[in-house]
This record gives C-alpha cells, sequence and structure tokens, in this order.
C-alpha cells in the first residue's frame, strides 16, 4: 500500500500547508483529491513522490520509508503526471513515452520485447499513436497532457499519481481519460488523482477533500460532495442537483444586474 501518516508540512515563514494528514491507497483503488486553492493538494503529491522531505508524519511504500528506497525503485512503483510537465524539445512523442521505461534499465540496457510492449500499450490507450512522429512542441495543449499520459503509463507503475489530469483536455477526452483511471484501478494499479472539478472525482471510488492542510471529509465521492464539509468549504458556492442516482456540481452565480 501508499500510506501517508500524519503528514506536516510548512514552507520557510509560512502557515502549515499539511497539518497532520493520513490516508492509503491500496492496489486497486481510486482516490479523489478535492479542495480549494492553497489548501495542500500539491504538496500532498510533491510528498508522497518525494519530491519533498516531510517535516512530520511519514510516508509508506509498501512497508517501507518512501526515503528508503532509490529513485530507480520508486520509479519503477510510482509515476506521476504533473500540471505541467516541461520536456526535451527536439523529441518525437514516441522517444518522450520512451523515456517511461527508464526505470526499468539498466546504465547500458536496451530496449527489449517487455519495453516495446509497455509503450506501444500506453500510446494505445491515451489515443497518441497517431501522433508517434511528431515533436511535443508542435501539440496542442491536451495532446501534450495526453503524451505526457502515455509516458507515465510506459512505466508500468504499481501506483499512479496524477495533479489536474483533465487540465487542456477537451469533454471526449475527459471522459475518456475518467473510463481510463477506471479500468487501471480495475487492474489493480492505485491511483491517486487531484481535481479542481468535482464532477471528476465523483468517477472515483473515494475522495478526500483538504482545507486548510487538514481532512475535512473522507468517503465516497457522493457522499463528500453532497456533505456539509464541501459546502462549507467552497462557502456556499456549489450547487448539488440529484438527478435519480446521479449527481452533478455546479458553481452557483447570481443574476448578472441590468
Amino acid at each position: 500500500m501508499l500510506e501517508v501518516r500524519d503528514l506536516r508540512f510548512a514552507y520557510p515563514g509560512g502557515a502549515p500547508v499539511l497539518n497532520g494528514v493520513s490516508l492509503t491507497v491500496a492496489p486497486g483503488l481510486w482516490l479523489a483529491v478535492l479542495g480549494p486553492n492553497g489548501s495542500g493538494k500539491t504538496t500532498l503529491l510533491d510528498l508522497m513522490l518525494g519530491l519533498r522531505r516531510p517535516q512530520g508524519g511519514s510516508v509508506l511504500l509498501e512497508g517501507r520509508d518512501l526515503r528508503a528506497w532509490s529513485a530507480a525503485e520508486r520509479g519503477r512503483r510510482l509515476a506521476y503526471l504533473p500540471q505541467n510537465s516541461p520536456y526535451p524539445a527536439g523529441l518525437s512523442v514516441l522517444e518522450i513515452v520512451r523515456l517511461g521505461r527508464l526505470p526499468h534499465l539498466g546504465l547500458w540496457s536496451r530496449e527489449g520485447p517487455e519495453d516495446e510492449a509497455a509503450v506501444s500499450w500506453a500510446m494505445r490507450v491515451t489515443e497518441t499513436k497517431e501522433l508517434a512522429n511528431r515533436e511535443l512542441g508542435e501539440l496542442s495543449g491536451g495532446e501534450r497532457q495526453r503524451v505526457m499520459l502515455a509516458r507515465a503509463l510506459a512505466q508500468r507503475p504499481r501506483y499512479l499519481i496524477l495533479d489536474e489530469p483533465t487540465n487542456h483536455l477537451d469533454l471526449h477526452h475527459q471522459a475518456a481519460l475518467l473510463r481510463l483511471l477506471g479500468r487501471l484501478a480495475g487492474k489493480g494499479i492505485g491511483i491517486i488523482s487531484v481535481f479542481h472539478d468535482p464532477n471528476h472525482a465523483l468517477a472515483a471510488g473515494r475522495a478526500l477533500l483538504l482545507m486548510k492542510g487538514e481532512v475535512a471529509d473522507a468517503g465516497t465521492p457522493e457522499r463528500v460532495v453532497t456533505g456539509p464539509a464541501f459546502r462549507e468549504v467552497y462557502s456556499g458556492d456549489v450547487s448539488v442537483l440529484h438527478g435519480g442516482a446521479r449527481v452533478a456540481v455546479l458553481p452557483r452565480w447570481s443574476e448578472v444586474e441590468r
């Protein structure tokens, strides 16, 4: 499992960004993390990836402190899709996706059939095969997002961590991504995804709501987005619509004065 225990963190001279956050993601669980800007979502992901060191608490990967794993070992288990992915100039899409295999290759190793199969699968499920020979800089923001997701999936991770993965995607590819994440969870991959849009979180198996660095609520996504903590966190600026067994969340706005 990927576990966060009583995690605490503050930037120099600032108030705590995370204050006692705990969560557990087992293989096959898709956890959606919600919360307003400044609630600590991205910092939480950074700590779960080992990009920052916690000032209190711990992150455990398969029962071991995350810092006890080498970078290559973490790379074979954890894959990350940040909000904005830097990319080397001049590389083709295929070359970018192949970079996802680096944690599985030794210093002088060459790609084998398993690596090629992983790359081919990742590009197929992200609908990026037709982009294989194009340079990343030529693509739209949504196409680049899908390519970087393919690179992450080419790692064949046990846990997939995504920060705003639906950014830049049109409605078709938003829906395709959410369906893909559901299938990946069904195949035993643990998923942690940060969403601004709570409607996207409704596709997950579990949701966690952050506010001012603390867990305000956790449970099924439907219960979290209809609960009192959610309305309090967003100061009543949302409307929750019910249509049979379905729920939708919309921003509440007032009529424009004429």
